[in-house]
């Protein structure tokens, strides 16, 4: 697979984008340094079904900033643009730390046949990860459906999975950005059976 870079800014924040080519699923990180995991998510199921990936993230930053989903469509992106045009589906891994909600995956996003087909395969989760599509039992701001969010910018749109931590990270104690995250294992499975599933 072909790997591009680009340093892009976006309101003043400077982002190392990194573009993998592959089929015509995609996988996107837009906060691979906010988020801590989705970056490896994304690399890693995208690598195993041989999906393009897109990851965002702010190397050496302490403080990462959070720039809104929708704020990321930037035209000037030119790695965003090729995926965009590439991508015919996108699941875009995003994390929550919701006290109320720490069990459960979100699966927003426009393209709700596929919301529905990756959540029956992140059923495999249960009871530790609890994968809810309903759009009415989503916080408002997770639901990934602004027009603007690139999740929903390509061919058929996408799912916006919004994961806990415990689901995106098996570090214990505070996160660091300057470390890797590693993803559990068994996320990582179930991410890739629906993926693949997807790209049928």
């Amino acid at each position: 697979m072909t790997t591009r870079t680009e340093r892009v800014e976006i309101e003043g924040v400077r982002l190392l984008a990194t573009l993998t080519l592959g089929g015509e699923i995609g996988l996107l990180a837009l906060h691979g340094s906010n988020e801590g995991g989705t970056a490896e998510l994304a690399r890693s199921v995208a690598g195993r079904c041989g999906a393009t990936s897109l990851v965002f993230t702010q190397p050496g930053t302490r403080k990462p900033v959070h720039i809104p989903s929708p704020r990321m469509a930037v035209e000037h992106c030119a790695l965003l643009r090729t995926f965009l045009a590439r991508v015919a589906v996108t699941v875009s891994l995003h994390g929550h730390r919701r006290p109320a909600t720490p069990r459960s995956v979100f699966l927003g996003g426009g393209n709700r046949p596929a919301a529905h087909l990756l959540a029956s395969h992140l059923g495999a989760l249960r009871p530790e990860f609890d994968p809810v599509t309903d759009l009415e039992e989503i916080p408002l701001a997770l639901r990934g459906l602004h027009a603007r969010n690139p999740v929903n910018l390509t061919r058929r749109g996408g799912v916006q999975v919004e994961l806990p931590l415990a689901a995106r990270t098996v570090r214990s104690g505070g996160w660091d950005p300057r470390l890797p995250d590693t993803p559990p294992q068994h996320v990582v499975n179930a991410l890739v059976n629906g993926v693949r599933m997807l790209a049928d």
